[in-house]
């Protein structure tokens, strides 16, 4: 993973280190001076050559491509008129840079044809950004309230993959051991509640310890960076260190996006993710585990599939469309309870501020039921995984817990 991610890094590094050059054939003359050149795009003036010259001349020297902007009675008109030649579609982001600086200028010269001081009219745009604050004197912010969107979707959506990836693993262990007859001489020394539950501690604490791993390998590669860019890692970053940042010209916004994720509950998340994970995982591995005792290969899962998945989804969708509107609102509030749908709707929660007892009576719930499904799906279990033959359906299923 870290070899790909290095390897994606090193070719949009390698695909942005060419420098674009851009012809302009300004016949209007009034936006030929507003094009500047930068590290990455340089704008070459062609003058006194008619537009077929031009995209010679343009052609011959393999530039990025040719602005045309024609003669006309006035912007409105100009602005309909202007073309880009270049051999293929050219990057969206040019464009726009190109759109944007033609758009600035003909708004300013508009200004001034209406008899309007432009710089005057300029300088009485207000920029409103209001600031957020709790009651209780916390600050926060629009990117902050983005951010916290941002880390709980991913440690949710987290979750969802990896309940996927490992109870669809249990439940293949199980049909392999099935239909190889390995199961028959297990059970015959170990109760199959045992069996099943070492399956599902077994797989869980294997899911931890790859999360575990991937905690490690991030902490060191951010110590790396450290060492390499002296990123100072020890605390939230000082005011100093921003000034500094936005004074060598680095994005002032990024300054403060990495002040916003200082300001995350990074610790709460990381426990409640791993106790979340470990209660949402049990409980759909025991689920998992009871289909694959049930059927005889891994196509008739097919039908079971659909009670599992159900409130998976639900729960993704439910946290994206809920969460964002209102973190703290009734919705939020009971999936974030319900034990099917907690683990992924309380992770997204948790970045906007959620008491402790709260999350803990979550967690209490979801181990809870998952101990009373543990008792059913060995129910299932037992008796699933000595028959052979035919394919269970939800009636038969049913039955078996009464045995």
């Amino acid at each position: 993973m870290v070899g790909v991610i290095s390897l994606i890094a090193y070719l949009t590094q390698l695909n942005n280190d060419s420098v674009r050059t851009i012809s302009v054939l300004d016949e209007s003359g009034l936006f030929v001076d507003n094009f500047k050149s930068t590290s990455a795009t340089t704008y070459h003036v062609l003058e006194g050559v008619e537009l077929d010259v031009a995209k010679k001349l343009t052609q011959e020297a393999k530039n990025y491509g040719l602005l045309y902007i024609p003669q006309g009675a006035n912007v409105d008109e100009i602005a309909q008129k202007i073309i880009f030649y270049s051999d293929d579609s050219p990057s969206l982001f040019v464009m726009d840079d190109i759109e944007d600086t033609i758009a600035e200028n003909a708004r300013t010269i508009k200004l001034k044809d209406s008899g309007l001081d432009a710089t005057l009219v300029n300088s009485m745009n207000v920029k409103v950004s209001a600031d957020l604050e709790t009651f209780d004197g916390e600050t926060t912010s629009k990117m902050g309230n983005g951010l916290k969107l941002i880390f709980g979707g991913a440690a949710g959506y987290l979750l969802f993959m990896f309940i996927i990836v490992y109870g669809n693993m249990i439940m293949r262990s199980v049909i392999e051991e099935k239909t190889s007859r390995i199961i028959e001489i297990i059970v015959s020394s170990v109760k199959p509640i045992k069996l099943l539950l070492g399956k599902i501690f077994g797989s869980t604490l294997a899911g931890l310890t790859q999360f575990v791993i991937w905690i490690v390998v991030g902490g060191l590669l951010m110590i790396l960076a450290s060492s390499i860019f002296g990123i100072e890692l020890g605390g939230m970053p000082s005011q100093e260190l921003i000034n500094q940042a936005s004074s060598s010209g680095a994005n002032e916004e990024l300054a403060t996006i990495v002040a916003e994720i200082w300001r995350l509950p990074l610790l709460n998340l990381v426990v409640m993710f791993i106790l979340f994970f470990a209660g949402g995982y049990l409980l759909y591995a025991s689920i998992y585990a009871a289909i694959g005792a049930a059927v005889d290969n891994e196509t008739d899962t097919q039908q079971f599939m659909l009670p599992i998945i159900l409130p998976l989804m639900l729960a993704i969708y439910v946290g994206f469309f809920t969460v964002i509107e209102n973190p703290h609102g009734v919705v939020s509030q009971i999936f974030s309870y319900i034990p099917f749908t907690s683990p992924v709707v309380m992770l997204m929660r948790i970045p906007f501020g959620v008491p402790i007892w709260q999350q803990l009576i979550s967690v209490v719930i979801l181990f809870a039921t998952f101990y009373l499904m543990v008792v059913l799906a060995a129910k299932i279990y037992r008796v699933g995984i000595l028959m052979y033959g035919k394919k269970p359906t939800y009636k038969e299923l049913y039955k078996w817990l009464k045995y």
